[in-house]
């Protein structure tokens, strides 16, 4: 059947104890590794968000994916494109996962069925599930091949009783192996039935989460042929199309008289690239690359890392300060012992993680489940988002709660 161009629909998150699976998992669901691929590379257009699509269709077997039944020579219906994202499973990245939770509209959450359940790591993706209130959870009970039936049984009960009273109660449960293919076509199946394509409201001022920045010209090439920066992330809403003007913000850092100052960028948008196909437009459910004609000095190295990009003077306002409604949770994500979150206390540093920007701010205020904080730097952000508030214990930043403007 002819090629048609796709755009995803929607973002699955996985998320997981580390060694789970789950870059095994979205190989054998888009046949690649999320932190590569070739294609990109070859353009130099990558955008390791950890991010892979992928097409699911049905064939007169069941439910597979376009590569495979490309591969297998069967007919097939298309049904729709998928993005996953594959979450971190460190538990200082945690926060990223949960500020990034904007655009995510789903959650595989993979538990090894060779190991008890749960591991720390799953009970702290479930508990940051819990935090943002993503409901459309399914869990994958992976790696039935390493293990005796009697087991996967004892195994499969440990899940049940974990997620009991959880917002993943009710969440399917599919017994796989990503190794050996064994019950992809159900999982896909599951997906499919549990995890609608959402309403996107089309006609929101768009909105792009940058995570990267990056210049594409090789070394040497002449300055006639240089092409402009390239910004990696996601759209949150709205859409974007080739020739619009956007500006980015907070943008470029400057010195005046000793003081950071920061200047908001305009550019034009010049080439839309998705799962390494170039569009006219693009709306919100998986990684972009959108190329500008910005000068690439001002954006290599992911200079502008953190910052939004929307139409011009539709940004969410900058804030140097700000007051946090919070939520603590009761444990510390990430450390060996049980440790117990304490109040936040006045003039102690905190970490915020807020779309994909990082921050560091100092407690000038404290209220009932509120906190006043100056910010090292200056961050976009609007009452719909989700801040994820960390505290240095030890070397690191572990997780203790999230946050919402009041």
């Amino acid at each position: 059947m002819a090629d048609k161009k796709l755009q995803p629909e929607i973002s699955i998150g996985l998320i997981g104890h580390v060694d789970h699976g789950k870059s095994t998992l979205v190989e054998r669901l888009s046949g690649r590794w999320t932190d590569t691929h070739s294609e990109e590379k070859k353009r130099g257009i990558t955008i390791r968000l950890g991010y892979a699509d992928t097409v699911f269709v049905k064939t007169s077997k069941g439910f597979t994916t376009e590569v495979q039944a490309k591969g297998d020579k069967l007919k097939y219906e298309i049904l729709r494109k998928i993005s996953f994202i594959d979450a971190p499973g460190h538990e200082t990245l945690m926060a990223t996962m949960l500020s990034g939770a904007a655009i995510i509209d789903g959650a595989i959450l993979l538990i090894s069925a060779n190991e008890p359940c749960p591991q720390p790591q799953t009970r702290e993706h479930l508990m940051a599930l819990e935090l943002i209130g993503i409901k459309n959870i399914i869990i994958v009970q992976n790696k039935i091949d390493l293990v005796a039936k009697e087991e996967i049984k004892e195994n499969y009960k440990q899940i049940q009783k974990f997620i009991k009273s959880t917002i993943a109660e009710k969440a399917p449960i599919i017994p796989i192996s990503a190794q050996h293919n064994i019950n992809i076509d159900f999982l896909i199946e599951a997906i499919e039935k549990n995890f609608k394509t959402p309403k996107r409201d089309l006609t929101k001022d768009p909105l792009m989460l940058i995570a990267r920045s990056f210049d594409i010209n090789k070394p040497g090439k002449s300055y006639t042929d240089l092409v402009g920066g390239v910004l990696g992330g996601a759209l949150r809403q709205g859409k974007f199309k080739v020739g619009d003007e956007i500006e980015i913000s907070p943008g470029l850092r400057l010195e005046e008289k000793g003081q950071a100052t920061y200047k908001p960028i305009k550019t034009k948008i010049t080439g839309i690239v998705s799962g390494n196909e170039r569009f006219k437009e693009i709306t919100p459910g998986g990684s972009l690359g959108v190329l500008t004609e910005l000068d690439p000095s001002i954006v290599k190295s992911d200079t502008l890392a953190g910052n939004l990009a929307s139409l011009p003077g539709k940004l969410p306002p900058l804030h140097s300060s700000l007051k946090l409604k919070t939520k603590l949770i009761k444990r510390v994500v990430g450390v060996e012992e049980n440790l117990e979150v304490e109040p936040i206390k006045k003039d102690e540093l905190l970490m915020l993680n807020v779309n994909s920007a990082v921050t560091v701010g100092q407690v000038a205020n404290l209220g009932k489940n509120q906190i006043e904080l100056n910010l090292r730097l200056p961050i976009l952000a609007s009452k719909e988002d989700h801040f994820a508030i960390s505290r240095r214990i030890g070397s690191r930043w572990h997780l203790i709660g999230v946050g919402e403007l009041v």
